[in-house]
């Protein structure tokens, strides 16, 4: 299978003229101020350096991509396009707001080889996005979701954990709504507080209280099986580490870890096990007494099933001995897909 790579191009804040209270795009970008003529060098030298069979992909990141205009965002889409052309790029994809998107535009977009649309969706309770001055509302999200399928695009969902006035309730609903409203891909997003934004100036004050890492994990978790139970392609946990995230003149609070996405897929698969212990307790104890609780995984997955520092053997080694198995075991097998767990006895 070919390796997928991105291209990324980075518009920070650029095309937004919303000032969400948790923004600040040039903390998580690491970048000021982009300049259109930059564009085919950083293309020409990412190809330098990326196998040639490689699937590769043009992505404008950073800002809300269909809002710098019509004439920019058309000339942007023009030279990307003569990378597909040309074979040297599969495809190209954006990332903007939902009341960003209208016939005009996708027209445009499809006309120059766009695939991939994401929406920042962050909540599909509208009190959580007026309480996080979104400037937009539900309804336009379910609109800009089925335009996007009408036009055939791949359309990703990103969502944010731990938002102002957000509960794990609120979160479930709006991971369901993702799956409901046509999305094949997502990507989860802890909150997290940036300095000279309002959202710091708001857990300065004591209106919001940042969410700890292990808050994070816990919801972001629950949050991760209901997509990829559903075969959601999830692209994301967490922000991309940059040496701005490591800073506190940068970052003050919230769930800001190098490793978070491996935490939330191994607390994810460190419940799935648990549940299917307690499916085996409640159902077929009689056909497993005296026998090992055995749980295949890919060798890319170990250390998300295992756990941090093994977090997870012991717990589900002592919940397979309270439901009357004799041990549990982690296999390292190279025929079960990434991913993929096969929990037998």
């Amino acid at each position: 299978m070919s390796r997928h790579v991105n291209i990324p191009i980075f518009i920070p804040h650029e095309g937004c003229r919303n000032d969400c209270v948790f923004c600040n795009q040039r903390t998580i970008t690491g970048i000021c101020k982009h300049h259109d003529d930059n564009v085919k060098s950083i293309i020409d030298t990412a190809l330098s350096t990326i196998e040639s069979d490689a699937d590769i992909e043009i992505a404008f990141f950073g800002g809300s991509f269909t809002g710098i205009g019509v004439e920019r965002m058309t000339r942007l889409c023009d030279t990307a396009y003569e990378y597909v052309k040309s074979g040297r790029v599969k495809s190209i994809r954006l990332s903007t707001r939902p009341d960003y998107i209208d016939e005009k535009i996708l027209s445009i977009l499809k006309d120059r080889g766009v695939t991939h649309i994401e929406l920042g969706i962050q909540s599909m309770k509208q009190h959580v996005l007026d309480a996080s001055r979104r400037g937009h509302t539900t309804y336009d999200t379910e609109k800009a979701c089925g335009m996007i399928n009408d036009y055939g695009f791949i359309l990703g969902g990103q969502m944010m954990i731990g938002l102002p006035c957000s509960t794990i309730e609120d979160e479930i609903y709006t991971a369901e709504k993702i799956v409901e409203m046509g999305a094949g891909q997502a990507r989860i997003y802890p909150c997290v507080v940036f300095q000279k934004t309002q959202l710091c100036q708001m857990a300065k004050n004591g209106d919001y209280i940042p969410l700890t890492v292990e808050d994070a994990v816990e919801r972001s978790a629950k949050i991760y099986r209901i997509l990829s139970d559903k075969n959601i392609n999830i692209l994301r946990i967490g922000l991309q580490s940059s040496e701005n995230l490591s800073s506190e003149d940068e970052v003050y609070a919230g769930a800001n870890h190098p490793a978070l996405g491996e935490l939330v897929i191994s607390r994810a698969n460190l419940y799935r096990i648990l549940d299917t212990i307690d499916y085996y307790s409640e159902n077929c104890q009689k056909d497993y007494a005296g026998k090992s609780l055995i749980i295949e995984c890919n060798k890319a997955d170990l250390s998300k099933v295992i756990g941090h520092k093994k977090s997870n053997v012991e717990i589900i080694r002592k919940a397979s001995l309270k439901s009357g198995f004799t041990d549990a075991k982690i296999i390292q097998n190279e025929n079960i897909k990434e991913n993929d767990l096969y929990i037998h006895f």
